[in-house]
C-alpha cells in the first residue's frame, strides 16, 4: 500500500481549526471547538480527527498532559500565507508577483483606506531594499 503524500496546504477545515489555534497560541481539542463559530456544531470525535491529520501533516506538534493532548502550532501563520501565496502565484498568476498584485489592487471594493496602506507598505518595502544595497 502506497503512503499518502503529506500535503503542504491545508484543506478548508483544516485552516479553519488552524486558524482557531494561531489565535489560542497552544489549545486542547475543547479549546479549538469552543473557538469556532456556534453554528459549527461538530462532534468532538471530529474535532480529534482533524486535529490528528493536521498532526500527521505536520502543520501542529501535541504533548500529552493526563489524558488530553495539547496542540501547537509548527508553521506560523505568516509563514503559512507565505507559502500560499507563492503557490498561487506560481500557479494563477504565472509565477509574477506583480501580477497577483495588480489583481488585488484593481479590485474595485477596495478602499481609499486600503490602497494607501499597500502604497505604504511598497513604500516602506522599496525604502528596506535601497537600504540593504546601498550597505
Amino acid at each position: 500500500m502506497r503512503k499518502k503524500k503529506k500535503s503542504e496546504f491545508l484543506t478548508e477545515v483544516e485552516l479553519e481549526f488552524m486558524t482557531r489555534l494561531w489565535e489560542l497560541g497552544e489549545g486542547t481539542v475543547r479549546d479549538v471547538m469552543a473557538k469556532l463559530a456556534p453554528e459549527r456544531d461538530l462532534a468532538y470525535t471530529s474535532a480529534a480527527t482533524i486535529m490528528r491529520i493536521l498532526e500527521q501533516k505536520s502543520f501542529v506538534s501535541s504533548r500529552k498532559e493526563g489524558k488530553t493532548h495539547v496542540y501547537n502550532a509548527l508553521l506560523t501563520k505568516d509563514a503559512y500565507q507565505t507559502r500560499f501565496l507563492k503557490d498561487v502565484s506560481a500557479k494563477l498568476f504565472d509565477n509574477t508577483p506583480a501580477a497577483l498584485v495588480a489583481r488585488l489592487v484593481d479590485d474595485e471594493d477596495l478602499s481609499e483606506e486600503a490602497l494607501n496602506e499597500i502604497r505604504t507598505l511598497l513604500e516602506r518595502r522599496v525604502k528596506n531594499a535601497n537600504d540593504r544595497n546601498n550597505i
